[in-house]
């Protein structure tokens, strides 16, 4: 018997009390803000409807430990736990505990965040805007246990989160350092000179020499008229969708047309393709040809700044822009290599990269299953029953 269930057996071995929230809470301070209120130096959070802190703002309407619900919207019945002042918008519900001899904040929150798909499915009226009655959630039941088993639990829990999010910072920052090798390495293994003053007599030759451009053989589609199926879908950024036919078939370089077309670093956004495909009109299709090998053009592509190939509102690489960019292009034993290296640095950091959502996954459930235990309360009969 572990101690919370000594616990019980000695406090509550019959049951515990629940009370509506309504009776164990206060709702608190709020008001609407528009987004050209916020303020990005603001000193105090806004909480609203979504997840996220909604930004910042050079005032607050709360403070202490609060409790809040999101009111409306796709996240309507999301709730957040907050220590501290803050500003609490119109689209959120905010709580502080009154019966504060019997009931702490924060077994309040664990106790609600165990219950908060229960309140989605249940409270939150799915109309053009789903929302969470305030009548509703006033109405829901707390249970209150002795503070002796609420101030254990709180601990195990605090706890628990605490080491969870400590392992997901460092999957999070091991990804991010591999990825930064494989940058490294690849960049290095890339680093040709310019087109001016090229290394080693490697020559340069215009995407339009060593690719077949294939975009007048692209088909978009609306996403109401897909139908489901087994075949990629490409867009600018990667794939979008699965349906049941393809227009390609081998592998292929797919770069970003418009839109947000390239990164920070000015290199274009860039995606592998290889089997049967369909791709839409917001990605260039592009297969090599004249002794490039397709995976070569594939990585090195990665490293070019195309930033002055980049025109129009919204940004868009069009072809006659795409036919100009400079590649290095050196003999196929050294492509060969460079591939050969790369596709083995690519598969160490893909692995990793599908790896870790598993894992933290599998870490926030094991949090909410014991989370679930620990907060299973029997109701203590009526004595009038």
């Amino acid at each position: 018997m572990n101690k919370i269930e000594q616990l019980i057996a000695k406090l509550c071995p019959n049951g515990v009390e629940f009370k509506k929230l309504r009776e164990v809470c206060q709702s608190q301070s709020k008001a609407t803000l528009k987004i050209s209120d916020l303020d990005k130096n603001g000193l105090y959070p806004v909480i609203n409807s979504g997840r996220d802190f909604y930004g910042y703002y050079n005032d607050f309407n709360n403070e202490g430990e609060t409790i809040t619900f999101a009111s409306r919207g796709e996240y309507a019945g999301y709730i957040k736990y907050f220590q501290g002042r803050f500003f609490a918008g119109g689209l959120c519900y905010p709580y502080k505990v009154s019966l504060k001899n019997r009931l702490l904040a924060k077994f309040l929150y664990f106790y609600l965040k165990s219950k908060e798909e229960e309140i989605m499915e249940n409270l939150v009226s799915r109309g053009s805007i789903p929302a969470l009655n305030k009548v509703d959630i006033e109405d829901f039941q707390i249970p209150i246990p002795p503070l002796e088993i609420q101030e254990e639990i709180v601990k195990i829990l605090d706890n628990f989160s605490e080491l969870t999010a400590e392992l997901t910072a460092e999957l999070t920052a091991e990804l991010t350092a591999r990825k930064k090798q494989y940058e490294y390495y690849r960049n290095t293994l890339l680093d040709f000179g310019d087109e001016n003053n090229p290394k080693d007599g490697i020559k340069y030759k215009s995407l339009g020499e060593v690719c077949e451009i294939l975009d007048n053989q692209r088909i978009p589609i609306a996403k109401d008229k897909r139908k489901k199926g087994i075949y990629p879908y490409y867009g600018a950024n990667g794939i979008q969708d699965y349906i049941d036919d393809y227009i390609f078939e081998g592998d292929f370089i797919l770069m970003g047309e418009d839109g947000s077309v390239i990164k920070e670093d000015n290199t274009p956004i860039v995606n592998w393709a290889s089997g049967k495909i369909w791709v839409n009109n917001h990605a260039h299709v592009l297969q090599t040809k004249n002794g490039v090998i397709p995976r070569y053009f594939y990585y090195c592509i990665q490293t070019i700044d195309v930033s002055s190939f980049v025109a129009g509102t919204p940004p868009k690489i069009n072809q006659t822009n795409l036919k100009q960019i400079k590649v290095p292009i050196p003999p196929l034993e050294t492509q060969q290599r460079i591939v050969d290296i790369l596709d083995r640095f690519e598969a160490l950091t893909s692995d990793y990269q599908e790896g870790l959502p598993a894992e933290i996954e599998a870490r926030t459930k094991q949090y909410e299953y014991y989370r679930d235990k620990l907060l299973d309360f029997k109701e203590l009969e009526s004595k009038n029953a």
